[in-house]
C-alpha cells in the first residue's frame, strides 16, 4: 500500500472515530516525554512529574508581590508566573530583563515597574502579517508596555535576530513559540548571546497546567541548554515556568496530588487608569 494510500485511511479513521486522535496525541507525549528523560541524570528529571520543583514562595519577598497590569484574557500568564518574574527583578538592582515574545506586553509592564531596563523581541507587523493573522491581533502587541519609558520594543525573528549586540541581563524570559524546534533554538541562542554567570532564565509554558509538564516545551529546553550549564534546571510550583537558576536552591519532587499547600490571598480589582 502506497503511502498516500495510508495516509488516507489514516485519516478517513479518525473521521469515523475521533477518539483515535487521544491515541495519537497520547503516543506524541510519550515520544518527547522519553526525549526528556534522556536528561534525567544531568537535570534530575523525574518520570511521572518531569523537573524538581522549587516552591514559588522560596523566590517571592515576604510581602508577595503585586501584579498590575493583569488582563484576564486568552493567551497570557498566569498572575503567579508574573508574580515570580517581578519578584526576580526586584531582587537584582538595576535589573536588565529581556524577553521573548511581547503580545500584549503584560510581562513586560509588569517587570518595568521594577526593573531599570526592559527590551522585548517580537515579529514585526508584516511578518505577523505574513503569517495570516488579522490585524486587529497584531495591533494588540504591546498594548501594555508601549507607553513605559524604561521598555524597548524590538522586532524580529528570535531565530535570526542579532542577540549578540545586546550583552548580557540579569533575567531573560523565554516566552515566543512554543513548538520543540522554536524552544530549542530560542534556549540555544538565548545561552549563547544574552547570559552571564549570574543571569536568571524563565521559560514559559514548560507546564500545561501546574505540575502537569508539556514535555514538548521540556525538550525543547532541554536539548537547547548547554551540556556546560552549570546553574540548577526547575520547574516553579504554583506557576506554568521553567527557571534556571545560577545557585542551586533546595527542591523536592513532583506531586500532582499533594495537599495545596500552601493557599495564596487574591484581590481582584480595576488597576489605577484603566
Amino acid at each position: 500500500m502506497s503511502k498516500l494510500s495510508k495516509t488516507l485511511r489514516g485519516l478517513a479513521s479518525l473521521v469515523r472515530n475521533p477518539w483515535l486522535l487521544n491515541h495519537v496525541l497520547a503516543a506524541d507525549e510519550t515520544g518527547w516525554q522519553d526525549q526528556v528523560l534522556r536528561h534525567a541524570g544531568r537535570w534530575g528529571v523525574a518520570a511521572t512529574g518531569g523537573l524538581p520543583v522549587v516552591p514559588l514562595t522560596a523566590l517571592l519577598p515576604a510581602t508577595g508581590e503585586t501584579v498590575t497590569p493583569f488582563a484576564f484574557r486568552d493567551g497570557g500568564s498566569l498572575p503567579t508566573d508574573l508574580a515570580l518574574l517581578r519578584a526576580l527583578a526586584r531582587s537584582k538592582p538595576g535589573c536588565r530583563y529581556f524577553e521573548i515574545g511581547t503580545w500584549r506586553g503584560e510581562s513586560a509592564a509588569n517587570v518595568a515597574a521594577v526593573a531599570a531596563e526592559v527590551q522585548t523581541l517580537n515579529l514585526a507587523a508584516e511578518e505577523l502579517r505574513a503569517l495570516g493573522l488579522p490585524e486587529r491581533y497584531i495591533e494588540l502587541h504591546g498594548y501594555f508596555s508601549r507607553p513605559l519609558p524604561n521598555v524597548t520594543h524590538l522586532h524580529g525573528n528570535s531565530a535570526t535576530y542579532d542577540l549578540a549586540a545586546l550583552g548580557h541581563f540579569d533575567l531573560v524570559f523565554i516566552d515566543g513559540d512554543h513548538r520543540y524546534e522554536a524552544v530549542r533554538t530560542d534556549t540555544r541562542r538565548v545561552f549563547e548571546h544574552l547570559v552571564g554567570p549570574e543571569t536568571v532564565v524563565v521559560w514559559h509554558d514548560a507546564s500545561r497546567q501546574p505540575c502537569q509538564p508539556r514535555w514538548e516545551v521540556l525538550a525543547g529546553i532541554l536539548d537547547g541548554l548547554p551540556a556546560a550549564a552549570p546553574g540548577q534546571l526547575t520547574q516553579v510550583e504554583n506557576t506554568l515556568c521553567a527557571l534556571y537558576m545560577p545557585v542551586p536552591l533546595p527542591t523536592h519532587l513532583p506531586n500532582p496530588l499533594a495537599d495545596p499547600v500552601p493557599a495564596f490571598e487574591v484581590t481582584v480589582q480595576v488597576a489605577n487608569g484603566s
